[in-house]
């Protein structure tokens, strides 16, 4: 079983990245359910789940069921490459309700119990279960998310980036080659294994990628009435919960200083002055004078992309990181 679109030259040239906070908090509570399908978010259970016991988070449970279809109202997909969390759940909380409706009668209709009970009241009157569901999400967000989502974020970041400078230098067939193996392109068709079917073209819009470190390893889609959307898995994911900068060794650290060493081998994947700051547990103002001086040293080099300035290690970097013992 597969999802099978058709991308024309123009869909193609359409292609875009973003990453989703709200993604990332919805793919959580599957997390929460089922521990078991992704250990490797274990330390983050730990952390939250003591959290919990003062929290309702029933009508998001039964809105996300630990497998299948989940709701597509609550994971809308990103309208800019580096969306907020406030802009997001505003997004929720302006959901159409007869859209949430349908939504919530699919996932009835194959579920019984406390759960159904739950998704019954939302339907009977759906404004008033987006109010409640939105409002669940923002507390989950503070309890349990927040302060990890700067984590998060730096991962979903360097993926995106990675990706964009793989699209730009080897174009579409080498992207999907990489984004797994349930994704397939065969030059003019994208088959995606998921457990039902569907075949199509996209609706206009392009085709929007958004990886994700809380669905990993699996893959998810959206489309019409939504932007066509691949939720692929994040590269990296083993390093999420790594605590600390990489180790500098000891030889670098004396010739340009531990933190500047850390900051060019965390340089092997390109990264914002933000990112890198969650990432050392620096300031902003202290990894942005730290990437000066190896930039004026030419071992590193900012881009701009957009509104950002993306750092990435030169030749020169490259060598002196490789040959550190």
């Amino acid at each position: 079983m597969a999802v099978t679109w058709d991308l024309k030259p123009e869909d193609v040239a359409r292609i875009r990245f973003a990453f989703s906070p709200m993604w990332e908090l919805v793919a959580s509570l599957r997390t929460l359910q089922d521990p078991s399908r992704q250990s490797i978010h274990l330390p983050w259970i730990k952390a939250v789940r003591p959290r919990l016991a003062g929290l309702d988070l029933d009508e998001l449970f039964a809105l996300v069921p630990p497998s299948g279809y989940l709701a597509d109202f609550i994971t809308p997909p990103p309208r800019t490459p580096l969306p907020d969390y406030a802009a997001e759940l505003e997004q929720v909380r302006n959901t159409p309700p007869e859209r949430a409706r349908t939504e919530a009668a699919t996932i009835a209709g194959t579920i019984a119990g406390t759960d159904r009970a739950l998704l019954d009241r939302f339907m009977a009157d759906p404004a008033a279960g987006v109010a409640r569901v939105a409002a669940a999400l923002e507390t989950y967000w503070r309890a349990c998310f927040e302060e990890f989502w700067p984590r998060v974020y730096g991962l979903l970041e360097r993926d995106v980036l990675r990706r964009s400078r793989q699209l730009a230098q080897g174009g579409a067939r080498e992207l999907f080659a990489g984004l797994g193996p349930a994704v397939e392109w065969t030059g003019e068709r994208l088959l995606i294994d998921r457990p039902w079917c569907h075949a199509g073209g996209l609706h206009g819009d392009g085709l929007l990628l958004v990886p994700s470190a809380f669905y990993w390893p699996s893959v998810a889609v959206m489309s019409a009435p939504y932007q066509s959307m691949l939720v692929y898995p994040v590269l990296g994911v083993g390093t999420l919960w790594e605590q600390g900068p990489p180790p500098a060794p000891g030889a670098l650290a004396a010739l340009i200083g531990r933190s500047r060493a850390q900051i060019l081998l965390a340089l092997a994947e390109p990264s914002t002055t933000s990112a890198l700051a969650a990432r050392m547990s620096l300031t902003p103002g202290a990894v942005s004078q730290h990437l000066g001086v190896l930039s004026d040293g030419g071992l590193a080099v900012g881009l701009r992309l957009g509104k950002q300035v993306v750092y990435r290690r030169t030749a020169a970097g490259d060598m002196l990181a490789g040959a550190a013992p």
